[in-house]
């Protein structure tokens, strides 16, 4: 993984722009009508929207969803892994039709900004994969084009101006589960982490729960789980000087040469290199 640069994904119903950024000094946007996620924290971080400008601080994960306003980034101090998703303006119109009434605007979404979003987690590590893996991690234009109908309807229901329906399609798991199963993970995260702890943090049989998690996020409950812990692993490996053993251990992998593997697979760089070019 080049440890500066973009890329840009057309898929069937949305576009995905994957950046892995330096600690910048200047000042760069996130486009309006889309959702984004930070997979490194921040410290400090000013942002400016509508000519109104704050600092704060982010955690790894943190999700922004910008309606007709973009945002500028001011002070950038980190380094920064983020991806951006902008949905298909008609898709999202079509499915609004299908969601609200005739007195709101179809497809209007409500600006939110640093919020944990399990599901926008779930659909933009998939789409990570793809960016960093052209071969294993492609998606097929039908993978894509049913992750742009999930997220699309997702940030309808969340983050939709005007009323919606208080659950998802049928198969789904009802709205907050995922953050609930998230909030769980990072709460364990150094923890044996079964599928049966996750069911029960949304009082659901196992069987159910790993079918209905997939049909909501696109992802299986143990990728859900990989992701966290490599996000929070990298994060600590550029924020302090744990050393590589104490890392993979602090986020749940008793095996230090799997977490190599896993790390070296997804970032392709060993946590030491990442650590080392970083800095």
């Amino acid at each position: 993984m080049r440890y500066t640069g973009s890329s840009t994904i057309r898929w069937p119903g949305m576009v995905s722009v994957y950046a892995v950024l330096g600690p910048q000094a200047g000042v760069t946007t996130t486009g309006a009508y889309q959702v984004g996620i930070d997979f490194s924290g921040h410290l400090g971080l000013v942002r400016e929207v509508d000519g109104r400008a704050g600092r704060h601080d982010a955690p790894p994960g943190a999700v922004y969803v910008t309606g007709r306003s973009p945002i500028t980034w001011l002070e950038v101090s980190d380094p920064t892994e983020a991806l951006e998703i902008y949905p298909d303006r008609d898709l999202v119109t079509r499915l609004a039709g299908g969601l609200r009434d005739t007195r709101t605007v179809p497809g209007e979404v409500r600006p939110s900004f640093a919020e944990p979003d399990g599901v926008v987690f779930a659909v933009a590590s998939r789409l990570r994969r793809a960016h960093l893996d052209s071969g294993a991690g492609a998606l097929t234009d039908t993978e894509a084009s049913t992750l742009a109908h999930l997220l699309a309807g997702h940030l309808l229901r969340r983050y939709g101006t005007g009323p919606a329906p208080a659950r998802g399609p049928a198969g789904e798991l009802r709205p907050g589960a995922v953050d609930v199963v998230a909030e769980y993970i990072r709460a364990h995260l150094a923890d044996v982490i079964i599928l049966d702890n996750l069911a029960g943090a949304v009082s659901l049989s196992p069987y159910h729960f790993a079918r209905s998690f997939r049909a909501t996020t696109g992802m299986t409950p143990h990728a859900f789980v990989t992701e966290h812990r490599l996000m929070v692993a990298r994060d600590r490996l550029l924020r302090g000087d744990a050393s590589v053993t104490a890392i993979a251990l602090s986020v749940g992998f008793s095996n230090i040469s799997h977490f190599r593997r896993l790390f070296r697979r997804r970032y392709g760089l060993a946590p030491a290199g990442l650590r080392a070019v970083a800095r």
